[in-house]
């Protein structure tokens, strides 16, 4: 079904950190239509900025049609998005992307997320039936991380050590020896490179939600694919499109 930009409204936006802000939008149908792991892409009012900014999806509310997003602010687009207050006006399309697959509850699950990357991570959590363990890597300040204790048992990583275990979210897996059947991801390429190394050494299924720049966000452009080791039938490369194929792809068929 092809996506159509909407003009949709803003009912709540909070400040979680020094650059990270939680943002509500009265998505209507793109709120009943989402899961876990897509994303949205969201527009600047300023013509200079012709393209969107690809946000994934924090939090789904169906009742009330809403969707959250949790981003940092890096630059002159997401600046603007952090002026947003409740009544404004914005534009974005969406659902888009492959989210994360459905897992048999019997299943021991770990979740882990990285910076940016633990925003998506939130939805599928409450999605998630059984066992669930969350790993959050950060570099210092931390957010989000209370939202999850409702959902599994949460542990956490700083880079200078100032909550949780010293270094990543693999050296917490480690101290607190934890096991699971299935592992899924998001975060930077290196945190996501080193899960997919884990995951083939101790042979746990995973899956890994990939993060990079997007243009069309639709899988028009050829902007965002990471190499895979299948031949991909859109462009006849061992390629496939982050925005359209993924971002969500099993650890195995990506070259990181």
């Amino acid at each position: 079904m092809a996506k159509e930009k909407k003009t949709v409204l803003v009912t709540r936006q909070e400040q979680l950190g020094d650059d990270v802000w939680s943002l509500w939008l009265k998505a209507g149908s793109m709120a009943l239509e989402a899961g876990p792991g897509q994303f949205i892409c969201v527009y600047s009012k300023d013509g200079s900025r012709l393209l969107p900014r690809p946000l994934s999806i924090c939090e789904i509310n169906r009742e009330k049609e809403e969707l959250r997003i949790v981003y940092r602010v890096v630059g002159a687009g997401t600046e603007e998005f952090a002026l947003l207050k409740e009544g404004d006006l914005v534009d974005i399309l969406g659902p888009l992307g492959n989210g994360f697959p459905k897992v048999s509850p019997d299943k021991r699950v770990l979740l882990m997320g990285g910076g940016i990357g633990i925003p998506p991570m939130l939805e599928l959590a409450k999605r998630l039936e059984g066992t669930k363990t969350v790993v959050l890597g950060y570099r210092d300040q931390l957010f989000l991380n209370q939202e999850f204790e409702p959902y599994g048992k949460v542990m956490i990583a700083t880079e200078d050590g100032s909550a949780g275990t010293k270094g990543n979210v693999l050296d917490a897996v480690r101290e607190h020896g934890v096991e699971a059947d299935v592992i899924m991801a998001c975060g930077p390429t290196a945190m996501l490179r080193a899960i997919k190394a884990y995951g083939a050494k101790e042979h746990i299924e995973c899956y890994i939600s990939l993060e990079e720049k997007m243009a069309c966000g639709i899988g028009a452009c050829l902007a965002c694919v990471c190499e895979t080791k299948e031949v991909d039938p859109h462009s006849n490369v061992r390629n496939k499109r982050i925005c359209k194929d993924g971002p969500v792809f099993a650890a195995e068929e990506v070259e990181l």
